[in-house]
């Protein structure tokens, strides 16, 4: 490159007028104003124009005439100021344009498969296929950016606060419950595998044990499960584990990150400390343990009124066990049959038998199901529903747990529907007190709600022999906006205790001692207790940059179906390769 850059092409205003400068970037475009020739040079610091004269610069006015969109192109010239016709004070470069008295050609393009320039309307595969190109538009290097400002801002603030970065194995072992591993296979030891982790739970409670006392760590994890717009099979984890805390402790040390982050990445303050609901609560107001805080709809129980109507449905629910429960869609009492029709069907295809309706109006009530209570229970439904004229009300009856899950989802889908969710508003929920334990139908069997190293509640430990599903843990996560961004828990440090917890997992001795034998052995020699948290990176990124899916902050995502269309991974490898790691595949047709 014969012309070294002295400045990013957004670099340049008012202050530079006069002075000579060397860009270099892309051409964006350029217009032909006969005599005049205009070409807008992009690099990630801006876009600037630059002007060529046919009078005084016949040479390079011709060579310019060949220049099309995306040329590498460096240039030399003068910054002069634009005519006030010209001005486009949308640009921070629209007062001024370059005067080019010599130019360099450094690589030419082909036409590129969709525009580089925001708000393209173009198929994300077509997108991914074409990373490197869908990259240089300013909306991804935007997401980039805020990336970059992220992990620096998260580094100087836990190093401020006293943690040590430590990294982590990539190659570790299997180990069960979760999600299925990523497994690589050892060319040493046939027939022998490395998984690679998941999260680096069990190294990060050996530094504890080992007196690190404050970690964190900015990794990469793996897990093979199906994906969704907020999930990857590799992402990035801020990762941090403390020794000698509290659940308290923790989550203020969380909030003082977060409080960081927010100031200085969006220049907002974060209001502290962060409500917090249990998640029992959770699910009685909002049906989820993510719940979106930033619209009303709560849920409302009014399984005592229907116990006492006439109606069939609700009658069989409550006298079954289950629950009825309600929202109130407030003003949206102008749903059609139609529209309620759809509704109806679409909470069937969630797993309820159906949704009943009563739109509020000021006689009363507008509903095929009020001849089936009294006028004092429907004065009291209306009340307990806080209706007013105008209110759709919507009514779930079924097994309680279904019932919060289902009126939940409508929720979600309602406030979404009819755009009732704000932009750009920042909400915040810690979701404490989660059940140590589910039950598996399948397997018949408990699983670790969170994972087998969360301590249960001091006061619910006599129930681990008894009743364990009533066992509540020190698990906590945080909500924010309605997606879960960050996990964790006090974890178990006694060996005693981890081993029973093992057990009513299903855990055999012997299992025990072959995949977990080292932990357990390490909780002999003195292991203070300690507890910890990972923020998903890349969700934090999603939602601070206002996108709706993650793969608009990872640089190089997968798609849906877990492939890379740029490099084509996955893809077969040669019998010599599989050969030297004593692995044979079974073709299917």
């Amino acid at each position: 490159m014969r012309l070294q850059r002295t400045y990013g092409c957004g670099n340049i205003n008012r202050e530079n007028i006069g002075e000579k400068v060397v860009l270099a970037g892309w051409v964006q475009g350029r217009r032909d104003h006969g005599g005049l020739l205009f070409v807008d040079l992009r690099d990630r610091s801006g876009l600037v124009q630059l002007v060529f004269d046919q009078e005084r610069q016949g040479a390079l006015f011709t060579e310019a005439e060949k220049l099309r969109s995306e040329y590498v192109l460096a240039v030399r010239g003068t910054v002069i100021a634009r005519s006030p016709e010209t001005l486009n004070l949308k640009l921070a470069t629209g007062e001024v344009e370059i005067s080019v008295e010599d130019m360099e050609l450094l690589n030419s393009a082909r036409v590129p498969p969709f525009y580089i320039e925001d708000g393209i309307d173009t198929d994300e595969n077509l997108r991914l296929r074409y990373r490197y190109l869908d990259l240089r538009r300013p909306e991804m290097q935007e997401m980039l950016l805020l990336r970059h400002r992220l992990l620096m801002a998260t580094r100087r603030c836990l190093d401020e606060r006293g943690f040590w970065e430590i990294d982590t194995p990539m190659l570790t072992r299997s180990t069960p419950e979760g999600a299925r591993d990523y497994l690589v296979p050892s060319r040493v030891s046939p027939g022998y595998f490395y998984a690679l982790p998941q999260s680096p739970q069990l190294f990060k409670q050996l530094l504890m044990v080992g007196g690190v006392e404050r970690y964190f760590q900015i990794t990469r994890c793996f897990r093979d499960e199906d994906l969704r717009a907020d999930r990857q099979p590799e992402f990035t984890q801020i990762d941090m584990e403390l020794s000698f805390c509290s659940r308290d402790e923790i989550i203020t040390e969380v909030e003082a990150l977060l409080s960081d982050l927010l100031q200085s990445i969006l220049g907002q303050k974060l209001e502290t400390p962060l409500p917090a609901i249990s998640y029992e609560e959770a699910m009685e107001r909002y049906g989820s343990d993510k719940p979106d805080t930033r619209y009303g709809m709560e849920l409302r129980d009014i399984s005592e009124i229907a116990g006492e109507c006439n109606f069939k449905v609700f009658n069989q629910v409550i006298s079954s066990g289950g629950a009825v429960k309600g929202i109130n869609v407030q003003g949206q009492g102008n749903f059609s049959r139609k529209e309620l029709d759809d509704l109806t069907t679409l909470v069937q295809s969630w797993g309820t038998g159906g949704l009943a309706w009563m739109i509020v109006t000021e006689d009363g009530f507008k509903t095929p199901i009020a001849k089936y209570f009294a006028g004092e229970q429907l004065d009291s439904l209306r009340k307990h529903m806080d209706g007013q004229s105008g209110d759709l009300l919507l009514f779930v009856a079924d097994e309680k747990v279904n019932t919060q899950k289902i009126l939940g989802q409508l929720r979600v889908h309602l406030a979404r529907q009819l755009d009732l969710v704000p932009e750009g508003e920042h909400h915040f929920l810690w979701v404490l007190d989660f059940p140590l334990f589910i039950y598996d139908q399948e397997e018949k069997r408990y699983t670790s709600n969170h994972h087998p190293f969360t301590a249960p509640c001091d006061e619910d430990i006599p129930l681990l022999q008894t009743d364990p599903l009533k066992v509540r843990s020190l698990a906590y996560d945080l909500v924010y906006n309605g997606v879960e961004i960050a996990g964790g828990s006090i974890r178990i440090h006694d060996k005693e205790m981890q081993e029973t917890v093992f057990k009513l997992l299903g855990l055999a001795q012997e299992e025990l001692d072959e995949k977990f034998g080292f932990l357990l052995e390490a909780f002999k020699y003195g292991a203070p207790p300690h507890g910890g948290i990972a923020f998903g990176l890349d969700r934090l990124l999603m939602l601070m940059g206002g996108r709706k899916s993650i793969r608009d902050v990872i640089p190089f995502p997968k798609t849906a179906a877990g492939s890379c269309l740029l490099t084509g991974a996955p893809a077969p490898v040669s019998p010599g390769q599989l050969k030297d790691l004593h692995i044979y595949t079974v073709s299917r047709k």
